[in-house]
């Protein structure tokens, strides 16, 4: 298996005199087991429990002392109690008792290393009133970075690359060539592994069918009526179509449902990790805060799903530039994936800047925060001078930076705005050094 850039902040926790039980985030098939499973290898013992398999589940609902239960654990397992210990408690959303129990192992326990992880977390904390707020800490695991997607196809050499933003200039066509591929193949582990052994994009369609069934069948099971079923069964079948808009709620792609119905369709489905809508803000300055009752836009977790899904394949491949595809919102939703990657924080989210209406509106397509500070970015090729909306929020910000994301090579620009005249510094990003933002901005900001 290819190394996933968790593993540090695993090893962080790890660490950490503060630690307390972990509980891994993220949707279905991002490889939270796996990654488990490999850091596991890191302690002298480690002991790893499945609850959707009954006879397992059993063991921890069992009414028993702590202690007597890892006793139990141990003698289960057949390894001594001797040296640091990861016990992995996997699906632990199938048994709410066992969720409860985290809190004893922070306070009674906090010798032994325990990390949870399961699907569709979100519905049992909302509806169990024995939830171990305040007792446990959350990871989320995505999709694969860029940098991930390189490392699994033995490309590394192009990772330690682009550590410096300038030194990607002389083998731009090559990192372009690369991230097309991670376009179309997307971030999920298992696909990801396939590519890397068979790059051959057909012969992955199998998985892909197989782990949007998987999305279909798993979300299902947390609905109550079937209005709500089919709201959920038709997103997750047009919805991806609309990847990087901007959405009305109400007769949502065309259909006849509500705008109640649609939100809270998209409220389980945001749960399951599948999609964020994130809403604008009309401020160009901290805080941020988000206008819900705008209409947001829509970000899937992975962009390999949304090209198989929503059968973009074909334009993506044919494309001389990814800003070209889908009227530039699969560009949108491509970097909306990478912004994801500054952090492992599990409240990160991402937002847009509007301000005004109709044709005297203007809009950015991220805003991103950073230092406390809120930065412009928009997914823009062409001629400084037409960034009409960035111009717009540099005029109303404090700041004097900006960045276009593009599939031109890394530059910095100045820039004077038409109305106020104001000079900012245009950090022309190519799509590969989105995942580096955060370093980039620390360096020229």
């Amino acid at each position: 298996m290819f190394k996933r850039d968790i593993t540090e902040s695993l090893r962080k926790w790890r660490k950490s005199p503060h630690r307390k039980p972990l509980i891994m985030r993220g949707a279905r098939q991002v490889g939270k087991t796996t990654i488990v499973h490999e850091f596991g290898r890191e302690f002298n013992h480690y002991l790893y429990y499945n609850l959707e398999n009954p006879q397992n589940s059993r063991i921890f609902e069992q009414e028993r002392p702590l202690d007597d239960l890892m006793n139990f654990l141990f003698a289960h397992s057949g390894q001594p109690q001797d040296g640091e210990t990861l016990l992995f408690i996997d699906e632990i959303q199938n048994s709410p008792k066992t969720i409860a129990l985290l809190r004893y192992f922070y306070e009674l326990r906090n010798d032994l290393f325990v990390i949870a992880a399961g699907s569709l977390l979100e519905n049992v904390i909302d509806v169990n009133a024995s939830f171990p707020v305040g007792r446990v800490q959350y990871l989320p695991v995505r999709p694969c970075s860029f940098c991930e997607f390189l490392s699994a196809i033995n490309c590394s050499n192009l990772v330690n690359v682009m550590s410096s933003a300038t030194d990607t200039i002389a083998i731009h066509s090559e990192l372009m060539s690369k991230y097309n591929q991670y376009s179309l193949v997307g971030g999920m582990p298992e696909i990801v592994d396939a590519f890397s052994k068979n790059p051959d994009i057909a012969s992955l369609n199998d998985i892909y069918e197989t782990l949007l069934q998987t999305y279909r069948d798993d979300v299902e099971k947390y609905t109550h009526g079937k209005k709500l079923t089919d709201v959920i069964r038709f997103i997750l079948t047009y919805g991806w179509y609309k990847a990087g808009e901007i959405i009305k709620l109400g007769n949502f792609a065309g259909s006849t449902f509500a705008a109640r119905e649609v939100g809270e369709a998209f409220r389980l489905l945001q749960k399951a990790m599948l999609l964020e809508l994130a809403y604008p803000t009309t401020s160009a300055q901290m805080p941020a805060i988000p206008e819900t009752r705008r209409m947001p836009k829509l970000l899937w977790l992975d962009s390999g799903l949304v090209n198989y899904a929503a059968k973009l394949r074909k334009e993506t491949l044919n494309a001389l530039d990814l800003l070209d595809v889908w009227r530039g919102h699969f560009a949108e939703q491509l970097v909306g994936q990478e912004l994801l990657t500054q952090s492992h924080d599990i409240s990160q989210t991402r937002q847009f800047w509007s301000k005004g209406d109709g044709i005297n509106g203007a809009e950015v397509d991220f805003v991103w925060i950073w230092d406390s500070e809120l930065i412009p970015i928009e997914v823009k090729a062409g001629h400084n001078a037409k960034l009409r909306s960035l111009h717009s929020f540099i005029d109303r910000s404090p700041l004097d930076i900006a960045v276009r994301v593009w599939s031109q090579p890394f530059s910095i620009d100045t820039v004077e705005t038409p109305i106020k005249r104001k000079r900012f510094r245009l950090v022309n990003l190519p799509f590969y050094l989105v995942g580096n933002l955060e370093k980039i901005l620390t360096q020229y900001a």
